[in-house]
């Protein structure tokens, strides 16, 4: 399949949105009941990623948006503690993946995102809710560590992990 990757703009933010619904619409087929609840990742949070430079969105050959990610440069605050395990490497820089959404017939979005990153890191850490099964698989099966449990601001608990391509 042959795609684009390219920063979000404000023009944006209606198909984020609808990617966020759709990627909701996956995880509570998976059995993800818990994550993202309605309004998450709001219109807000969406803008503030934008201005920040840290929203991405993919598109197909067609020019059609098939998924969206935040591609963030640490430090992310709520990786400060780390509970039952350690990160790899916690002196390095590293940059995170947040909001992986897209629409439900487009398969391997997970590693273009990867591809995409490595090319400009070679940290990547990134968290998951313990229901949503579909991306810890997606992560282990690309060769991540489990580190531990970190908690959101608002105290959810998520699972942790981290690959450096360096080790």
């Amino acid at each position: 399949m042959k795609y684009s990757i390219r920063k979000s703009n404000v023009s944006d933010l209606p198909k984020l949105l609808e990617l966020a619904s759709q990627a909701r619409i996956i995880m509570r087929k998976s059995g993800n009941f818990k994550q993202w609840d309605e309004g998450y990742p709001s219109y807000e949070i969406f803008s503030n990623d934008i201005s920040n430079g840290n929203s991405y969105i993919i598109k197909d050959e067609n020019n059609i948006a098939i998924a969206t990610f935040a591609f963030i440069h640490s430090p992310e605050p709520t990786y400060s503690i780390i509970e039952k395990g350690e990160w790899l490497d916690d002196k390095k820089d590293y940059y995170v993946l947040h909001r992986i959404a897209s629409t439900p017939n487009c398969h391997g979005i997970f590693n273009m995102i990867l591809d995409f990153a490595f090319n400009v890191t070679d940290n990547i850490r990134i968290d998951t809710h313990k229901d949503n099964k579909i991306m810890q698989h997606l992560i282990t099966k690309n060769a991540f560590t489990y580190c531990g449990i970190i908690y959101l601001a608002n105290g959810d608990e998520r699972l942790a992990y981290q690959k450096i391509l360096t080790l």
